[in-house]
């Protein structure tokens, strides 16, 4: 239950400035956390550590942060969101500060990686959870504004970290970041305040059964295990297509310099199918809104198969970032829709946690397939395969009641 220090009686659908505040706090940790690729050359340069071992600091990131995840979404269910994200605040600052004081690789690793990975986790699962249970008619909107910091992130923190490591030596420069992320961070955590349980609770969710399961019970739910599915499903489909997709364009013929821009493509598309979904889920339902991106994400990989020259990709991209990006923020509004705000941090925990693990999964694979075939063939065709199992699952997922145009709900719940 969440403490009295965190509730408030802020009306449903009026807690922008909690968007805000996790838009801030998603850009300042996804830009730290990516920080290290614009480092990684300097490092290596001025420390003689190997590129692969820096690297690895960013693998173990991904890994911490999908399991700390869940465990700040338990902490935020019992203690609420404040206190994780403050707690996750000071260690973010703190990891920087440690990292830029390693006197070896292992110490780089587990300050960067782990520590890092560890803070960075307390601004998604218990700020989304926060969000989706303080709106009602907007709430993926107000979902995918969250969710939209981090697409933020590589336009705004990483030119920063640039033109800071142009100016100072990397240690210095993990220092000012650190000292940034505090003072960006620990301000905005005053605004981390979700609805009281006695608001987020409408009159409706008593009269869906999974509103009232414990948390336990409803990680062994239907529709938690058909979410969690998905959502690896959805992760696994996209995630060796952004990571290998530099490649297969220099294998294409294409400049480095210019497959480059190929992904900032993507991140940039991705940002504006987070709002468009977002607008769209609130109008039509979240599910039918991620079906529909599923199917184009799964389509849209394999398309990367019928191109060879720049402006084909790049068109692309924009497609299969917007359908990625776009599809990311449902699963907070689905999962609100089958569970009630008391356990919603836990539940989109572990669904994050499962996430973290497709993410891990599609460039593992696309690696795996490129070094046993030759080429980029099967990646992009195992993709599509596994984005069409995402939409053959979502589209078990209880559909919710049709809203009337002044935002109740009907009284019939559709099953599919």
């Amino acid at each position: 239950m969440n403490s009295p220090t965190t509730a408030s009686s802020i009306p449903m659908d009026r807690n922008w400035p909690l968007v805000a505040a996790g838009a801030l706090m998603g850009c300042v940790g996804a830009g730290v956390v990516f920080a290290l690729a614009v480092l990684l050359q300097p490092m290596s340069t001025a420390t003689g550590w190997s590129r692969a071992g820096l690297s690895s600091a960013m693998t173990l990131a991904f890994i911490s942060l999908g399991f700390a995840g869940f465990g700040w979404g338990m902490l935020s269910d019992r203690y609420g969101p404040r206190v994780v994200v403050l707690s996750g605040s000071l260690l973010l600052g703190l990891a920087c500060v440690l990292a830029s004081r390693a006197g070896n690789l292992l110490q780089f690793q587990l300050a960067y990686g782990v520590l890092m990975g560890v803070a960075v986790a307390s601004f998604f699962a218990p700020v989304i959870a926060a969000t989706a249970a303080s709106f009602e008619r907007r709430r993926s909107l107000a979902i995918s504004l969250v969710s939209a910091g981090v697409g933020v992130a590589p336009m705004t923190m990483s030119p920063l970290v640039a033109w800071l490591v142009s100016h100072y030596d990397w240690r210095t420069t993990l220092l000012i970041v650190g000292l940034l992320a505090w003072a960006l961070t620990l301000p905005a955590v005053w605004f981390v305040r979700a609805a009281s349980v006695a608001t987020a609770t409408s009159a409706d969710d008593s009269q869906v059964a999974t509103q009232s399961l414990t948390a336990g019970q409803a990680l062994r739910s239907r529709p938690f295990i058909i979410l969690a599915v998905t959502y690896f499903a959805c992760c696994a489909a996209h995630s060796g297509p952004i990571f290998h997709t530099v490649s297969y364009a220099v294998g294409c013929g294409l400049s480095v310099t210019a497959a480059v821009t190929i992904y900032s493509m993507e991140g940039a598309a991705g940002l504006g199918g987070r709002l468009l979904f977002g607008v769209l889920a609130d109008k039509v339902g979240a599910k039918r809104v991620l079906v529909a991106g599923l199917l184009i994400q799964a389509f849209a990989a394999a398309a990367y198969l019928r191109v060879n020259q720049l402006d084909g990709f790049y068109a692309v991209a924009i497609v299969f970032g917007m359908a990625y990006g776009g599809t990311m923020p449902l699963y907070a509004s689905l999962a609100r829709e089958a569970f009630s705000p008391q356990i919603l941090g836990t539940v989109l925990g572990a669904a994050t946690l499962l996430s973290s693990l497709g993410m891990a999964f599609g460039p593992l694979a696309g690696g795996w397939l490129y070094d046993r075939f030759g080429s980029y063939t099967w990646l992009y065709i195992g993709s599509m395969a596994v984005g069409l199992g995402a939409v053959a699952i979502a589209l078990m997922f209880p559909s919710a009641r049709r809203r009337k145009d002044d935002g109740s709900l009907s009284p019939i719940l559709q099953d599919g």
